[in-house]
């Protein structure tokens, strides 16, 4: 049989780049009638200028990946950045009809260019990350070698086994997508339902339920490691803050056998983890490696004005952060906590220039064929954290990126494999006042006080979470193997002190711990009492705190106000402080209490009506302990990859898949039905 060969130029191929000349024309000429020291005699000057542009970056991109491919990521940014200027700068330079009089008014001119074509595309209806990955959907249909509707209908995908997508969305419940689902804001997983082409379930995130933790069970398949976001390590004599490379470096090196969920020449993206992936891009464990080879940052680095919309992206969803935070507080919406100071520009960075450069990464991946590729979303959790779960700013964080889903899946059309796309998230979040605002000191400053000893230094940590992707990026850019215990920004970063404190306080959402750090081991309940007779009887009658799990002679025991619950045995005295806080509440708390770097007490909030929280960090929505949503994450899978029953456990009536380990052995056993992998 004859081999169809794909046509070189597609009716798609000419229509898209009519529209970008065009709209490469739009910004130009806008920008250069209002930047004075750029000049053109005619109109069709402008649309010339465009055209150069375009030719410049087409006749770039395979040097420029030459080049990346020594230097790295930081290299293929700077190769990209001047690419783009100098383009710019022959466009309006060299052309006849057209001059500029300085390097600044090119630079003028990008910048104007790159915020009007935004504002324009925005107008037209575009989607926003659309012009990240047009050229490669123009060019998968062509290795398709079929016209739009065929390649829509999957028929590029060449006889190689299905490869899988797996989407992490950090911080959805299934409750929140549930909501997201009726009001119309997630119209791609909507349609996936709908069709019957996918299936929705929950499974348990068991405490503590944060990132770290899933994510390490999720890519790794155990979380004995981590028993909150940040801890105490008595062997290392220092506190590990998973947010920063070299610890999560250590962390993983600790879990991983080498067989992680991604061995089989998987890619992760943005991970905290990395799944063991030969090949891996912003993961953070990775970081001081770098941040992935350079030639896969090239196209969005390099491509006329993405990167410099990405930028002014950037800089408006500052500024739309500084304005939601201003309503909140005209509004009176309560609760809510301050979102000034480094906030809105975190925000603007995870939700903007790293959502692109995501969205760019997966799809260059889909399109060469990688067998199964991961990445996390983190935009949601981010606003969710500050905004709350269900509060409009963060649905509609959710709302974008359903539509990078959706971009993603058009790519997944014309890829060489048939793509499988399974959706999951690493634990839900939870609303409520924090500890600070319903006692009126921090969780920090109350154990001290009830201690008796100086309280710590105002400024305490809140969302360490956030500064991730900004620390992993340092890193790579310094390319930190010295191993000095030091974050590089964030609230984290003071911990390469040389003195043993007295007492660790930390909180991970509504899950607190406290070490006594100059002891070789843990205390017991009587030791504790011995030495701090107030703490615990003065941490049970806050009206924040639900109980506190301290060591008793025979096991953990958690201890409320009205009477105590032995977890070891499941013997209850008087009133049973669990109650309200689910049907996992005691298994979930005995296995976090006996890992090896858990708190000598471990306190839980107390939950309110509608399942609202008290987080003991500075975070209106949270996620880490017990209570309202927090713990039931989501998994949307294809329906013919099937759950067994057996693997369900009973979860407040309902049965689900319980823990990370149980979602990643499902994970593992569905890449080896497709043949991307041995069967374990």
């Amino acid at each position: 049989m004859r081999r169809h060969r794909p046509p070189l130029v597609t009716v798609a191929d000419v229509r898209a780049a009519l529209w970008s000349l065009v709209s490469t024309a739009a910004g130009l000429g806008v920008a250069i009638a209002l930047v004075d020291g750029v000049r053109v005699t005619a109109p069709w000057d402008v649309l010339l200028a465009a055209l150069v542009v375009g030719l410049g970056d087409a006749l770039l991109r395979a040097p420029l990946r030459r080049l990346a491919r020594a230097g790295g990521a930081v290299v293929a940014l700077l190769l990209g950045l001047a690419a783009q200027v100098a383009v710019v700068w022959a466009a309006l330079t060299f052309l006849p009809g057209v001059s500029s009089d300085s390097w600044a008014d090119v630079l003028a001119v990008l910048l104007v260019a790159a915020l009007v074509m935004a504002c324009g595309h925005w107008v037209v209806g575009v989607r926003d990350n659309a012009y990240v990955v047009g050229d490669l959907l123009r060019r998968a249909r062509r290795r398709a070698g079929l016209p739009r509707r065929a390649a829509r209908d999957g028929g590029g995908a060449d006889d190689r086994p299905p490869g899988v997508l797996v989407v992490m969305l950090d911080g959805v419940a299934r409750p929140t997508l549930d909501h997201a689902l009726e009001a119309g804001l997630v119209p791609t997983m909507e349609r996936w339902l709908g069709s019957g082409s996918h299936r929705l379930e929950s499974w348990w995130a068991r405490v503590p339920c944060t990132t770290p933790a899933s994510t390490l069970g999720l890519l790794h398949g155990t979380t004995d490691a981590v028993p909150a976001f940040r801890w105490w390590s008595r062997r290392l004599g220092r506190l590990v803050v998973t947010n920063r490379p070299a610890d999560a470096a250590e962390v993983e090196r600790s879990a991983s056998d080498g067989r992680g969920l991604l061995a089989d020449g998987g890619v992760a993206v943005s991970t905290m983890f990395s799944g063991d992936a030969p090949t891996s891009l912003l993961v953070m464990s990775r970081a001081t490696e770098g941040l992935g080879p350079g030639q896969l940052f090239v196209r969005f680095f390099s491509s006329p004005f993405v990167l410099v919309r990405a930028v002014v992206g950037t800089v408006g969803e500052a500024l739309k952060e500084v304005y939601q935070g201003w309503q909140q507080v005209v509004r009176g919406v309560r609760p809510r906590v301050a979102r000034r100071g480094w906030y809105p520009v975190l925000r603007a960075v995870t939700n903007v220039l790293l959502r692109d450069l995501n969205t760019s990464l997966v799809a260059e991946q889909l399109v060469r064929g990688a067998p199964v590729v991961c990445v996390d979303l983190v935009d949601y959790d981010e606003i969710a954290h500050h905004a709350g779960p269900l509060r409009p700013e963060a649905l509609r964080a959710l709302e974008g990126l359903d539509r990078v889903v959706g971009l993603w899946e058009e790519i997944v059309r014309g890829a060489p494999r048939r793509y499988r796309t399974v959706v999951v998230s690493d634990h839900g979040q939870s609303l409520g006042a924090t500890f600070e605002q319903v006692v009126g000191r921090s969780f920090a400053d109350e154990v001290h006080r009830l201690m008796a000893i100086p309280a710590p230094a105002p400024g305490g940590r809140t969302d360490g979470e956030a500064w991730g992707p900004a620390n992993t990026a340092l890193h790579a850019l310094r390319r930190d193997d010295d191993g000095d215990g030091r974050l590089l920004v964030g609230p984290d970063r003071d911990t390469g002190r040389t003195s043993l404190p007295e007492v660790e306080v930390i909180g991970s959402g509504n899950l607190g711990m406290v070490w006594f750090c100059r002891e070789p081991r843990r205390l017991s309940a009587a030791e504790v009492a011995a030495r701090w007779p107030a703490l615990v009887p003065g941490l049970v009658e806050s009206p924040a705190v639900g109980f506190v799990v301290v060591h008793g002679a025979q096991g953990p025991v958690a201890r409320g106000r009205l009477g105590s619950h032995d977890l070891a045995t499941g013997r209850v005295t008087g009133r049973d402080p669990l109650v309200g806080y689910g049907s996992r509440a005691r298994a979930d708390l005995l296995r976090v209490a006996g890992l090896e770097d858990a708190g000598d007490l471990v306190v839980v909030s107390s939950v309110g009506p509608m399942g609202r929280v008290h987080a003991l960090e500075g975070l209106v929505g949270s996620h880490g302990g017990l209570g309202g949503a927090q713990g039931e994450a989501l998994l949307l899978h294809p329906a013919d990859l099937v759950v067994p029953d057996d693997e369900r456990e009973d979860v407040d009536g309902a049965r689900v898949l319980v823990g990370a380990e149980a979602v990643h052995r499902r994970l593992v056993a569905w890449l080896a039905a497709l043949g991307l992998r041995e069967a374990s």
